[in-house]
C-alpha cells in the first residue's frame, strides 16, 4: 500500500490508489473497528481520510504531517492561505497546539467539547504554517461525532481537516456529496 496518495470517505466509501499513476478506486468501508483501525492507519502514514462530524464531512490529514497536511490543499484546490481547523481527541491536547490558553477558553472548551465549537487561540511556535495559513492563531475543536472522535482516539494523532469538499463548493454533509466532489 501505498499510504501517501489513499483517500478514504469514511463511514461510506474508501477511494484509494494502488499507486499515485492509477484513477481511484472506491470500495466500501463502514463504522466498524476493523475500518476505524484502518483509516487511523493512513493517518499516520500521512494519507487522507474523509469522515463525518456532527456538523459536515471533513477531508482529514494527520495535522503535525506538513506534507500530509499540503495534500488536503491539492486534493480540495484550496488556496495555501487558508487556514483548517484540528481536530483534537481531547482537551487534554489543547496546550500541545496552543499558548497561553486563557482560562475562559478551558471553561469553553470543558463545557462544550466535544461538540460544534472551534477555539482560535494563539498558536505554538511548533505548529505547522500550512495548518494556520502562516497566521499566529490555530483553530481547535474536539468533535462530538462518534465517528470522528473513534477516529481521533485510535489514531492517536491531531488531525487537520477543513470540509471535505473542492474549494468554492457547498460543504459536503454525507458521504454520497464527497464522492461527487
Amino acid at each position: 500500500l501505498v499510504y501517501n496518495c489513499e483517500f478514504a470517505v469514511f463511514a461510506a466509501f474508501f477511494i484509494g490508489r494502488a499507486d499515485c499513476s492509477t484513477p481511484r478506486t472506491m470500495l466500501h468501508l463502514g463504522d466498524t473497528a476493523e475500518d476505524i483501525a484502518r483509516a487511523a492507519e493512513i493517518l499516520r502514514h500521512g494519507g487522507l481520510v474523509a469522515f463525518p462530524t456532527e456538523t459536515v464531512y471533513g477531508l482529514g490529514a494527520r495535522a503535525d504531517d506538513r506534507a500530509a497536511v499540503r495534500k488536503i490543499f491539492e486534493a480540495k484546490g484550496r488556496p495555501a492561505s487558508h487556514p483548517v481547523i484540528v481536530h483534537l481527541p481531547d482537551a487534554t491536547w489543547l496546550d500541545a497546539w496552543a499558548s497561553d490558553v486563557p482560562p475562559e477558553a478551558r471553561r469553553l472548551a470543558e463545557r462544550f467539547w466535544p461538540g460544534p465549537l472551534t477555539l482560535i487561540l494563539r498558536r505554538r511556535e511548533s505548529v505547522p504554517n500550512v495548518v494556520t495559513g502562516g497566521q499566529d492563531t490555530v483553530g481547535l475543536r474536539v468533535p462530538g461525532h462518534p465517528v470522528a472522535l473513534a477516529l481521533l482516539r485510535e489514531s492517536d494523532v491531531p488531525i487537520a481537516a477543513p470540509s471535505a469538499n473542492r474549494f468554492g463548493r457547498v460543504s459536503a454533509t454525507t458521504a454520497a456529496h464527497v464522492v461527487q466532489n
